[in-house]
């Protein structure tokens, strides 16, 4: 590659080949992460290959993996997916985050009361059920039980409480956890680095996201408020709601609401209660957001589905999952996105940390929180090999287990067969296995017809995105026992019984919590993904779904690495000279796979 492809302030050039793909040849790079960027503001530059996720090889295939049918279908005419270029300078500054020991969590609660709504009749009992017989206060409050206690006050949403300041605008389970999540949000700083520097450095004194005000949907834990907070803290105004009714820790809920943020989350939602915390997000109290940060979609079809005639004011949407960019492509294939957006999902750091080094150690943490299993010498179905099937195969099999893998690319099932896993059709295996996990990203993997020829007791869970993974439409007619908290048994007419984990939802988000550093890295991005949107001169990116550049990946990447007391070599002048890259990079084209 010349080196003429990474010079800085270049047009992107596009050529056409008989197919109708669309092959970049240039894209304009700044020659350094702050230095350049400081300088000038630079324009946009776009390639159009084909895309990723569902889009890119085959429909319904996400970058996570692939789904379980026994054909590989056609490919489809690339869609556009530009690359963009940052309008914002970064300042990378090393910084040492020294462990420390969580702080005891004490008695004391923040000083707030609950008000009974006049609309709100008896509500229905909820008894915890705990796999241990005695649990401390601390257990008692996590996110894996504190919905589930014992209460008389019915759904939160119609509850009105008021945090310590006299704040009214929220929705949550129990502002008394206040004090608890205040803790769990402070845990979780001392493993976000990059966050924490974003504060320091580059939100303390310009405020680059003032008169921003940002609609968030995800998932709410305590590394999610750390990023809440720093979009505050740069300048942002915040409404945010949980894109998962299961994920929810209601202790951090309590302490974002007590801190006065528009929170509406709490675990277990109905699906009804679902879409009215996103409603209040969108549109309640004269709200009306200038910015979509997403995860999975769901807020961005409400908004285009309900209040279209308020997508004139979104400067723009950051999108981190599969199943949310899939939507947007579709959108913008068709010409009916409104507004530009960025993708997250396909961005290196994520791809790689969030979807290959989370799940190869959140899948054991969900099971072993949920079941109590041993791995050695079970027999485990992964239908996918994408990212995610990758990382939950080399965990499953460092403890002993025996796996098995379905895919529909020829590609991922060779890495399987060369990383040691038997590639099979999935009716072949499912009197043998175990365990069944899906991490495909499309939908129905998983049947009721395959789960008619498991075998009794067959634990069942989802590690792709997509809550339809599963066909839990299919097993409607069959008698669920709720067991615990996330687990269920479906029984069969034969008294055979299937367990089901989290109700065919996301496993490690709901069973599980996510490692701090892990979010770090992808909250990282989204914080600067909004910055850049917010920044950038109006027109200046059109209604399309546009790629990070590697630049922002590697900026990314080397704020964590003061943590792990990491040391970069320099490159000469002459090695980059030879190599055809700017010394201090981006060093990959943008095509190379890491």
């Amino acid at each position: 590659m010349s080196s003429s492809q990474h010079s800085s302030n270049t047009s992107l050039s596009r050529r056409q080949n008989s197919a109708g793909h669309v092959s970049p040849i240039n894209i304009g790079r700044s020659n350094s992460i702050p230095e350049a960027a400081s300088s000038s503001r630079t324009s946009l530059a776009s390639s159009r290959n084909s895309s990723t996720t569902s889009m890119r090889s085959q429909p319904g295939r996400s970058d996570s993996a692939c789904s379980a049918s026994g054909h590989v279908p056609p490919i489809p005419v690339p869609v556009n997916r530009p690359e963009m270029d940052l309008i914002c300078p970064l300042s990378p500054t090393s910084m040492s985050m020294k462990a420390a020991r969580p702080p005891v969590i004490g008695p004391e609660r923040s000083p707030a009361r609950s008000v009974r709504h006049p609309s709100s009749g008896s509500g229905r009992r909820r008894f915890s059920t705990s796999m241990s017989s005695s649990a401390s206060l601390e257990e008692e409050t996590s996110s894996d039980s504190d919905s589930y206690s014992s209460d008389d006050e019915g759904s939160p949403r119609d509850r009105i409480q008021t945090a310590a300041k006299g704040f009214r605008d929220f929705r949550i389970k129990d502002i008394k956890l206040a004090s608890y999540g205040r803790k769990e949000i402070e845990i979780a700083e001392q493993e976000m680095p990059s966050l924490m520097l974003l504060r320091k450095k580059r939100c303390a004194g310009d405020k680059p996201l003032k008169g921003a005000r940002i609609t968030g949907c995800t998932h709410i834990t305590a590394q999610s408020a750390v990023l809440i907070e720093t979009l505050v803290i740069c300048g942002a105004q915040v409404r945010w709601c949980a894109c998962n009714i299961h994920s929810t820790q209601n202790e951090v809920a309590a302490a974002l609401a007590d801190a006065g943020f528009s929170i509406f989350a709490w675990r277990g939602q109905s699906e009804e209660d679902f879409w009215w915390c996103i409603d209040q997000c969108l549109q309640a109290n004269g709200w009306q957001p200038n910015m979509i940060l997403d995860d999975g979609g769901d807020t961005t079809h409400r908004l285009l589905s309900k209040y279209p005639g308020t997508t004139k004011y979104v400067r723009g949407i950051v999108e981190e999952s599969v199943t949310g960019i899939h939507r947007l492509y579709q959108l913008s294939k068709e010409g009916q996105l409104p507004m530009p957006a960025i993708n997250i999902h396909d961005s290196v750091v994520k791809t790689k940390f969030d979807n290959l080094y989370s799940c190869r150690e959140s899948v054991i943490d969900s099971l072993k929180r949920t079941m109590d299993i041993m791995f050695g010498g079970k027999v485990v179905c992964v239908c996918g090999y994408g990212e995610v099937g990758k990382g939950c195969c080399a965990a499953l099999k460092g403890l002993g287990a025996i796996c098995y893998v379905t895919e529909v690319d020829p590609i991922c099932a060779l890495q399987a067969c060369m990383d040691g896993f038997r590639v099979v059709k999935l009716d072949g295996a499912l009197p043998f296995i175990d365990i069944l996990i899906t991490a495909t990203g499309t939908k129905h993997v998983v049947k009721r017809r395959d789960l008619d020829h498991v075998k009794n007791g067959c634990i069942v869970a989802n590690m792709g995105h997509s809550n339809h993974e599963i066909d839990m439409e299919s097993l409607k007619d069959l008698k669920r026992e709720r067991i615990r908290h996330n687990v269920s048994h479906y029984v069969w007419p034969n008294k055979k019984r299937v367990v089901l984990l989290a109700e065919g939802r996301l496993l490690n988000q709901s069973c599980s919590k996510v490692p701090s550093l892990v979010v770090s890295i992808t909250s990282a991005t989204q914080a600067l993904a909004l910055i850049e949107l917010h920044k950038a001169p109006k027109g200046l990116y059109k209604n399309e779904v546009y790629l990070l550049p590697k630049k922002m990946d590697e900026y990314v990447a080397s704020l964590h690495l003061p943590s792990f007391d990491a040391h970069l070599t320099d490159l000469s002048e002459e090695q980059a000279k030879y190599l055809g890259v700017p010394k201090n990079g981006p060093f990959k084209p943008y095509y190379y796979k890491y």
